[in-house]
C-alpha cells in the first residue's frame, strides 16, 4: 500500500500513511492502476490485491458503460482476485467503479479510463533507429535537480552518501531536465536510463533493477509527474525516450513476492538455485534438460526472485504493464534487461503485444553472450532453427568483445587485432537486420572504455569514431565524452557521478570552462561527429562495405546514392600509407576526401599517410 503515499514527504506523509494503513482491511489496490479507451486489444486482466479480498469474489461488480466483466478468478492467496474485462471500442473516457461486499459493507475503488495520448503513437512510440544516437545514464548518478526527494520517508533505503558507490547519491529527473540542452548539443537524439520503477529494497537501490512496484515511479527520482515532465521535455526538443524493462525478476520486497498470488508465481527450488548464466543451453542441441532449466529458471541473485512467465497470470501482469508504461509515459523505445534468462516463448508474446499496439516502437534486448551465432539466436535471424525469435535487435556485445576492443588492444594478426572486428561484422548475414542492433563501448556493468584501452585518449577517440560510423544504433555511456574512467571490480566503480551535477561540485563538466583540454577535445570530437551523423544518409540508412585489414590498416565505407563516407582506422603502432586506388570500386567517382573531424582535405589521386593508432572519417567529394 505504500505506493499510494510515496509522492509526499515528512509529517504529512507520515499521517497519511498511518491513516491508510489503518484502513487496509477496508480497501484494495487495482493493477493496472488505469487503462485507456481505443486500444487495439480490448481485453484486460485486472489484479485486485487486498486483505482477504478473495472471500468477496462472488460480490464483485464493475459498473461502467462499455465495460463488461467476463470472468472472476480466485487466486491461491486469499488476498487476490483476477478480473477479466473487455472495453468496447466506443467506450468513453471516465472513471469506472469497482466494488465488493466485505463483512456486509460495500468497498469501492476507482479505475480511471483515460483518453489516449494525442497522436496515438505519432508523438511517441516513434521508435529508435540507426538515425539516432542514444545517451545511456543512471539517474541517481547524473545530476541532482531536486534535493527535496533525496530521501523519502517510509522507504527502506535511507542512504544518501556520495562517498559510497553503493549508497544513493540523489540524482533525479529534474537534474536530467536541467541538462537536456547539454545532451542535445552533444548530438544525442535519445535518452535511455536505468529503470525508474520503485525499488523499495533495504540497500543497493541506486541501479533500479529490483522492482518492488510496477506501477509506481520511484519518488526519489521525481515520481510519475517528474517522469512525464522528462518525457515531454525530450519530445519538445525532438528527442526520444527509451525505458529499461525487466521481466525476468523482481526485488525480494515486491508485494507479489511477500504475498504470492499463486503458488507458482515464482520459480522456486527446494534450496536456493542460481542461474548458471550459460546462454548456450538455450540453443545447444545436446544440452542437459536439468541444466537448461537452471539457466532459465534459476534466480539471478538472492535478492531478485525469478518470475514464472509460463503462468498466464504472471505473463498478463507483465505484458499489460509494458503497454501501460508506453502509453502512460510516452515511451519511444524498449530496452529489455537480461533477455536471455526469460522464457523465450513468453518474450515473443510480449514483443508481439507491444509491436501490435505500437508498430514503430523499437525493442532491443540485453544479450550478454559470446559469439555472433549465440547473439543472433535471440533476435530476428536468418537461421533455420526450431525457435524463432521476434526480437528486432540486441545490445551488440559481439562488436564490443570481438570487435572494437581487440582492434585497439591486441596486436594485428591473421585472426587477431582489428581482424576480429572485420570477422565479427562479416557475420552480419546471421541477422535479419543488423542495423537494429545497438552498438556501444561500455555500460553500467563493465569497465569503462577509457580504462579498457589503458587510459589512452587517442584510442578512446578511435572508439568513438567507430561507434558513430559503424552500422547499427550507437549508444554512449554517460561521461565517456568527458573521459570518465573506472574498472568494473566491483561494478560501483564504473557508476560515478557526472561532475557538475551537484551544487557542491567544484568542477562542472557540463561546461567547456569546467573541462580540461583533453576532455574538451574528446567532447568536441563526439559532438562534431554525432551532429554530422544526424544528416548523414550514408551512415544512418546506407550500406556498408569493408575491406580485409592489411597490416593493421582497416578501411570501410558507409554509402548510398547520395553520399559516401570513408573510414580509415590505423591500429598499427607505426604510420601507414593510404592508397585510395586500392579501394577504387568505392573511390573512383571522387577526387577529394574531406575530414569530418578536423576539416582537412585529402587529394585522392595521391598517396597520403595516417598516423599510428588513429582514425579518419571522411566524406568523399
Amino acid at each position: 500500500m505504500i505506493n499510494r503515499c510515496l509522492l509526499l514527504n515528512g509529517i504529512t506523509l507520515f499521517f497519511l500513511c498511518c491513516i491508510h494503513f489503518n484502513s487496509w482491511a477496508q480497501s484494495f489496490n487495482v493493477y493496472p492502476t488505469n487503462w485507456w479507451v481505443g486500444m487495439k486489444n480490448t481485453s484486460l486482466q485486472l489484479m485486485l490485491h487486498g486483505d482477504n479480498i478473495g472471500a468477496a469474489a462472488s460480490s464483485f461488480k464493475l459498473v461502467y458503460p462499455g465495460i463488461s466483466v467476463k470472468k472472476v478468478t480466485k487466486a491461491d492467496s486469499p488476498n487476490y482476485l483476477f478480473i477479466d474485462i473487455t472495453i468496447a471500442p466506443n467506450t468513453k473516457p471516465g472513471t469506472a467503479t469497482l466494488s465488493i461486499l466485505k463483512e456486509g459493507k460495500a468497498i469501492q475503488q476507482s479505475f480511471p479510463i483515460k483518453a489516449r495520448r494525442p497522436g496515438k503513437g505519432t508523438a511517441f512510440a516513434q521508435g529508435v533507429t540507426a538515425k539516432d544516437f542514444i545517451y545511456f545514464l543512471m539517474p541517481d548518478r547524473f545530476s541532482n535537480g531536486d534535493e527535496s526527494n533525496d530521501r523519502v520517508f517510509g522507504l527502506r533505503d535511507q542512504t544518501l552518501n556520495r562517498d559510497s558507490m553503493y549508497h544513493r547519491h540523489g540524482g533525479d529527473f529534474k537534474g536530467i531536465i536541467n541538462h537536456l540542452n547539454y545532451l542535445h548539443d552533444l548530438g544525442t537524439t535519445t535518452l535511455w536510463m536505468t529503470p525508474v520503477y520503485l525499488n523499495d529494497m533495504p540497500n543497493r537501490t541506486e541501479h533500479g533493477y529490483a522492482f518492488t512496484d510496477h506501477y509506481t515511479i520511484d519518488p526519489r527520482l521525481g515520481g510519475s509527474d517528474g517522469y512525464k515532465q522528462l518525457s515531454n521535455e525530450l519530445h519538445k526538443r525532438g528527442m526520444k525516450l527509451i525505458q529499461d524493462a525487466v521481466y525476468n525478476h523482481v526485488g525480494l520486497q515486491h508485494f507479489t513476492v511477500q504475498d504470492k498470488p499463486m503458488k507458482d508465481w515464482l520459480h522456486e527450488w527446494p534450496n536456493f538455485t542460481q542461474t548458471n548464466y550459460k546462454d548456450q543451453l538455450q540453443m545447444d542441441p545436446y544440452a542437459s534438460k536439468v541444466q537448461q532449466k537452471i539457466m532459465s529458471d534459476g534466480w539471478f541473485v538472492k535478492q531478485m526472485p525469478d518470475l514464472n512467465q509460463t503462468n498466464p497470470y504472471v505473463a498478463n501482469y507483465l505484458i499489460q504493464n509494458a503497454l501501460w508504461a508506453v502509453e502512460e509515459f510516452g515511451v519511444d523505445g524498449w530496452r529489455i534487461d537480461t533477455y536471455i534468462y526469460n522464457d523465450l516463448p513468453f518474450m515473443n508474446r510480449c514483443n508481439k503485444a507491444l509491436m501490435d499496439e505500437y508498430p514503430k516502437l523499437t525493442l532491443f534486448g540485453e544479450t550478454w553472450v559470446h559469439g555472433t551465432a549465440n547473439q543472433a539466436y535471440f533476435v530476428e535471424n536468418n537461421l533455420s532453427i526450431p525457435f524463432k525469435s521476434n526480437l528486432p535487435g540486441a545490445t551488440d556485445f559481439q562488436t564490443l568483445f570481438y570487435g572494437i576492443t581487440p582492434a585497439l588492444t591486441e596486436k594485428f594478426g591473421w585472426t587477431d587485432g582489428v581482424n576480429k572486428l572485420y570477422q565479427t561484422l562479416s557475420n552480419d548475414f546471421l541477422y535479419k537486420d543488423p542495423m537494429q542492433n545497438v552498438i556501444f563501448l561500455d555500460n553500467h556493468d563493465m569497465t569503462r572504455f577509457l580504462s579498457t584501452v589503458g587510459e589512452d585518449v587517442g584510442k578512446l577517440k578511435m572508439g568513438i569514431m567507430w561507434l558513430l560510423t559503424c552500422r547499427g544504433i550507437p549508444q554512449l555511456y554517460y561521461g565517456t565524452e568527458i573521459l570518465m574512467k573506472g574498472v568494473s571490480n566491483p561494478d560501483g566503480l564504473v557508476r560515478g557521478d557526472f561532475k557538475g551535477g551537484w551544487k557542491e561540485d567544484q568542477d562542472n563538466k557540463f561546461t567547456a570552462d569546467g573541462r580540461t583540454a583533453a576532455e574538451n577535445e574528446v567532447y568536441e570530437l563526439t559532438r562534431r561527429l554525432a551532429n554530422f551523423r544526424k544528416t548523414s544518409s550514408a551512415i544512418t540508412t546506407g550500406s556498408t562495405m569493408q575491406y580485409v585489414p592489411d597490416n593493421g590498416l582497416y578501411v570501410y565505407f558507409r554509402y548510398d546514392k547520395k553520399q559516401t563516407v570513408m573510414c580509415v582506422m590505423n591500429t598499427s603502432d607505426k604510420e601507414m600509407e593510404v592508397d585510395f586506388t586500392k579501394y577504387a570500386e568505392m573511390t573512383n567517382p571522387f577526387t577529394n576526401a574531406l575530414s569530418i573531424t578536423n576539416g582537412a582535405t585529402y587529394n585522392m589521386h595521391s598517396t597520403v599517410k595516417i598516423a599510428a593508432m588513429s582514425m579518419w572519417v571522411m566524406e568523399l567529394q
